[in-house]
């Protein structure tokens, strides 16, 4: 599939400079948080290539019964530029204010650090807390799902670079794209950079729905999520969220208690967790 040649492509790019960054701010790294990180890249590649032997037949399905013909011009590759960042706003937002996604973008977040490697820190889950919906409205509207996907890839491989300390305001830029000093904004747990600065690749978006948040010089970034996190281990990480969740669809009474548990916003609550054998205060953003 496009998306897994594009990423693999760009891999020993992703890896150069990560290693460039290294070298001059070894400070900004861990050990244990980077190793962590090509993990977890691992796991979501090898998961994210199993869903799409899975998801294929359907987007092919929509394909065939799409709206409209549209032809392959340079006019249309930039409107399914567009659409596909657009869309990849609200499911970037709906993974912050959503339970059952947030479960699995949780671990993007999970990271106190700010490098380069960060950008590799992502969930198995993710098909599972079901990000390809959000690509769907492109095939059935009538793009391909081989050029969909690729713009997904092309879209992801871009955010790479936008996980960095090392870059500060760019000025002009900044106004239109997403750039390392906005999303830094977005990985911020101080209050008000939280649920800030969606962006995929244009700014755009954030703007006209009133989530952007400048990086302020008087309120350095703190990074991480609210409350507690596994540092250590990262099948930790990729799980937790989901067994609180189900413990809080569990507990809960009634039919819209328990939807607002799985699709309602995620929540401050304490639980006891077998991990830690102790209260612990459950990430939300």
């Amino acid at each position: 599939m496009p998306i897994e040649y594009i990423q693999l492509a760009l891999g020993p790019i992703f890896v150069a400079v990560i290693a460039f960054e290294y070298w001059r701010r070894r400070d900004r790294f861990n050990g244990k948080d980077s190793l962590n990180n090509f993990i977890l890249a691992i796991t979501f590649q090898i998961a994210e290539m199993l869903s799409l032997l899975l998801i294929l037949p359907l987007f092919y399905w929509l394909h065939q019964h799409r709206l409209l013909e549209i032809e392959l011009t340079a006019v249309n590759l930039l409107w399914a530029f567009v659409l596909q960042d657009f869309l990849y706003y609200w499911f970037h937002r709906a993974s912050h204010r959503v339970h059952w996604m947030w479960s699995a973008h949780v671990v993007h977040h999970s990271s106190e650090l700010m490098n380069y490697s960060t950008a590799f820190r992502q969930s198995l889950f993710y098909p599972l807390a079901g990000m390809w919906l959000f690509w769907s409205p492109m095939v059935w509207l009538g793009y391909d799902p081989k050029l969909v996907f690729a713009i997904v890839g092309l879209n992801l491989g871009y955010q790479f670079f936008v996980h960095t300390r090392w870059t500060k305001r760019i000025p002009i830029v900044q106004f239109w794209l997403n750039t390392p000093s906005h999303h830094r904004v977005h990985h911020g747990t101080n209050p008000q950079y939280i649920d800030k600065n969606y962006a995929g690749v244009l700014m755009i978006w954030d703007r006209l729905f009133g989530t952007f948040q400048a990086e302020l010089d008087e309120q350095p970034v703190r990074f991480g999520v609210v409350g507690f996190m596994e540092k250590q281990r990262w099948t930790v990480m990729v799980t937790h969220q989901w067994l609180h969740m189900f413990r809080q669809w569990r507990q809960a009474k009634g039919v819209k208690a328990k939807w607002l548990a799985l699709f309602g916003p995620p929540t401050h609550q304490r639980h006891r967790t077998r991990a830690e054998g102790a209260d612990a205060v459950q990430p939300s953003r």
